[in-house]
């Protein structure tokens, strides 16, 4: 009886000492997206000084870190956070895009997406987007690049902006993009 106590009590702290490593992993890793999305946030104000009013006084905003290749066929994901000015909560949110085309390169880009309403930032965040149909053409290096515009999954609700961080981009594709949320941050 004592050994079962014994070994009883030995699983239950091993399993409180896993959690708990879990959670200081998760926490690192929200406070590693916070930080990333802060300096991408100040690359952003750098290259387009208005959007830090822009962003102030929207509802919120998602910004996202996106890594891709193309050769005709491409794809690419990322990560990112959704930002509620309002209540200061933030969604981590994950994504994944897909395109075909003339196009050739491999890029880190950096997407910022400021909400025009609150009920266009909770659909983002409950539902995510399905951006379908859109022609793209951008070439930049090292962050030459800061292109902005009407979100094509938001219409009205959203405006979109991006920046080349590191890499060469250039074509014209159709792709789309998938955002959601990331069930092992939030």
């Amino acid at each position: 009886m004592n050994m079962q106590r014994f070994l009883g009590l030995g699983v239950l702290s091993l399993c409180f000492l896993a959690g708990g490593a879990m959670a200081q992993d998760k926490a690192a890793k929200q406070a590693e997206v916070i930080k990333k999305t802060q300096a991408t946030m100040e690359r952003f104000y750098k290259e387009k000084p208005e959007l830090k009013t822009a962003v102030a006084n929207a509802p919120g905003y998602a910004v996202f870190t996106t890594y891709g290749f193309s050769f005709v066929i491409g794809g690419g994901g990322g990560s990112g956070v959704v930002h509620d000015n309002k209540t200061k909560h933030n969604t981590f949110m994950e994504m994944g895009g897909a395109s075909v085309g003339f196009q050739l390169g491999a890029a880190q880009t950096e997407l910022l997406i400021v909400f025009k309403t609150a009920a266009a930032m909770n659909k983002f965040i409950d539902k995510g987007w399905e951006a379908a149909g859109t022609a793209t053409a951008s070439v930049g290096a090292s962050g030459s690049t800061a292109g902005g515009g009407k979100g094509v999954a938001a219409g009205e609700e959203a405006e979109t902006y991006t920046l080349t961080k590191n890499g060469l981009q250039a074509g014209l594709a159709v792709g789309g993009s998938k955002f959601w949320k990331d069930k092992d941050l939030n």
